[in-house]
Formats: C-alpha cells, sequence, structure tokens
C-alpha cells in the first residue's frame, strides 16, 4: 500500500513495525498505529470507507470517497479495530496524504529511565515530533548484539525522535528537541538529516522486538497510559520485573504514552511461565490504576479477553455484548476473540 502510493507522490501514514509483510485488512481489523501515530494517528483516521460481509452474509457499503460525512451512525468506525468479530471487511477506501518530507532525526541516550521520561514530556509540551520513540537498556543491548550500530549500551534509556516539517521548521524542530534532551541529562545526543543514517536509527527502533525474542519466548504487551504517568508506568514494570524474577523489556511509542513491555521467558520452565502470566496481568493492572488501557493498538484478540470486563465495567461490556449479539447472534464470527 505505501509502495503503491509512493508511486504517486502520495502516503499512507499508518506504520506498524511490522508495515512489510502486515496487510491492510490486518491493520483496519486492529486499528493498528505505528511509529508516526504520535503526530498522524492511527489506521482509523484514514479509513473513509469499505464493504463488509455480516455473518449472515450481507454485503454492507458503508462510508465512502468523502472526507466529511455525518449520515447516520459511524458504523464504518465501529468496523475500524473489531478484530474480525463483527464483520469481514473486503473492500476498503482509504485517505492518502501527500508524500511525506524527509525527517530531522534526533537520537539521545539517558542514563536513566527517569531523565527520558521527562525529556519526553518536555519535547511534546513544545511541539509536534513526527516520531518520538523510546527504548529501555534491554532493547539497547539486544538490537546492538544483532545490528553492531555502537549504540551505548551503558545507557538506561534511549529516544528516537523525528520531524518531518518542510523548509527550516524541521531543523528547528530538531535543535528544540536536541535543546530538550541536553537540558533533561542526555549523556549524548545525536542529529542528522541525512535520510540514510536517520533511517538505520529507525530501524534499529523497529527491530528491538526480533531483538529482544533472541533471549527467549515473548509476552508481547500493549498497554498505555496518560503521557503523565508514563514515568510511573516504566517504573512499576521495573518493580514488577524484579518481583517475578523476569527480563521485561520496554519499548514504546512515547510520545503518546503507548508502551509495549516484552515479557522473555522459557516456556519450558513452568515455573517462570506462570510468573510470566503473573507479570502479564500485573502490568495490566497497573496501566488501568494509572488511568490508561490494557491495549493500546494490538487488540484484544483471546490473550487480553479475560481482563475485558473488568476494564470496561459492566455497562460499557454489556453494550459491546449487545452489538455482537446483533450482529453476529450464532458467535461465528471470530469466536473466542475480543468481545
Amino acid at each position: 500500500m505505501k509502495q503503491a502510493a509512493a508511486e504517486h507522490g502520495l502516503w499512507y501514514p499508518p506504520d506498524p513495525s511490522s508495515f512489510e509483510i502486515c496487510s491492510i485488512g490486518g491493520n483496519i481489523a486492529t486499528n493498528a498505529g505505528g511509529l508516526c501515530c504520535v503526530k498522524y494517528g492511527v489506521t482509523t483516521d484514514y479509513v473513509l470507507g469499505m464493504q463488509v460481509v455480516l455473518a449472515d452474509g450481507t454485503a454492507v457499503r458503508l462510508g465512502g470517497p468523502r472526507l466529511k460525512d455525518v449520515a447516520g451512525l459511524s458504523l464504518t468506525k465501529l468496523f475500524v479495530g473489531s478484530e474480525g468479530t463483527l464483520g469481514v471487511i473486503t473492500e476498503v477506501t482509504l485517505r492518502l496524504l501527500p508524500a511525506q518530507h524527509a525527517s530531522s532525526i534526533v537520537v539521545a541516550s539517558f542514563a536513566s529511565v527517569e531523565s527520558a521520561v521527562d525529556a519526553v514530556l518536555g519535547v511534546t509540551a513544545r511541539l509536534r515530533p513526527s516520531m518520538l520513540e523510546f527504548m529501555d537498556s534491554v532493547a539497547i543491548n539486544a538490537v546492538e548484539d544483532t545490528m553492531r550500530m555502537d549504540l551505548d549500551r551503558g545507557a538506561a534509556a534511549m529516544l528516537v525522535a523525528g520531524s518531518d516539517e518542510r523548509g527550516g521548521a524541521g531543523a528547528e524542530d530538531a535543535a528544540v528537541m536536541a535543546a530538550v534532551f541536553a537540558d533533561n541529562g542526555a549523556t549524548e545526543v545525536f542529529s542528522t538529516d541525512d535520510p540514510d543514517e536517520g533511517e538505520a536509527f529507525v530501524a534499529a527502533r523497529r527491530f528491538c522486538i526480533p531483538a529482544v525474542e533472541t533471549k527467549g519466548s515473548l509476552l508481547l504487551e500493549d498497554v498505555g497510559v496518560p503521557l503523565p504517568a508514563l514515568g510511573s508506568l516504566v517504573t512499576g514494570i521495573a518493580r514488577i520485573a524484579d518481583q517475578r524474577e523476569l527480563m521485561i523489556s520496554v519499548i514504546a511509542h512515547a510520545g503518546d504514552g503507548n508502551t509495549h513491555p516484552l515479557l522473555v521467558y522459557d516456556p519450558a520452565d513452568i515455573a517462570m511461565a506462570e510468573r510470566a502470566q503473573l507479570a502479564y496481568g500485573e502490568i495490566m493492572d497497573l496501566a488501568v490504576g494509572l488511568g490508561g488501557t490494557i491495549t493500546g493498538e494490538h487488540g484484544v484478540g483471546r490473550l487480553k479477553r479475560p481482563w475485558l470486563a473488568g476494564y470496561l465495567g459492566p455497562d460499557a461490556m454489556d453494550l459491546n455484548r449487545r452489538i455482537k449479539q446483533a450482529l453476529d447472534p450464532l458467535g461465528i464470527l471470530n469466536p473466542g476473540s475480543g468481545i
């Protein structure tokens, strides 16, 4: 999709790390986000219309090639992020933007997670970066083991930030971000306008999950919190890791508070697997207690279904089930997932 759009000088902004292999249908089903969502939003912001096949075989067209349309209920939005539980999306009309301008990239290392989080809050209070990503020490070292980029192995955290503003504005944004990073105790700050250099650091951030996966099997989390609570979430996850005697790496779309804690465990070690499952739930409880969500962009699926009712509450959960019952009374669409 991105490549086809680029051939016409256009751009489809949602960019999950799996963008080279994932499908548009899957992106819509999960309302996928990605590295650019801090500025450009997520999949639902680019879905104008669709054809969806309901459980009874009816094919319904919703929305269309219009930027504004408030006729009837917003049914298109209902199916985005529904994880295949309400219908099968067979066609989609997407909104595209002019091609993205080359980004100025700023990378900073920090001696403490708290300093990195303070820097995130400092940047978002001043401007809208096109990217603001977080990697902890586990992720940094896992990536460095594979990619050999001379990343700072002693850093507690690393931020990868970008601005795609045109003209001199991008360089100005980069200078502001570099200054904020330095003011918040960054031990090293590197800025570049070179596309290849910048993309190398972006690729390092995208590679975090497979890099950490070399350490063992993963339980992949997807909790999000309001930005002011990001520091409490990250430090709370570190406490859970210590208490459960687990390696837990935290990477994040830091600019919007969406984190991906990666719980590393050995499935052959029954006791460790049980501790990982307990930590998985404790991280969700922690996020919800901080005003956050059990899933920011990956969806509920089967793994998080046991926590959904507790998160939504009885009234919202009942409404979800009534909608599911109305559209799929026999429960044949993605049974056991989501609602």
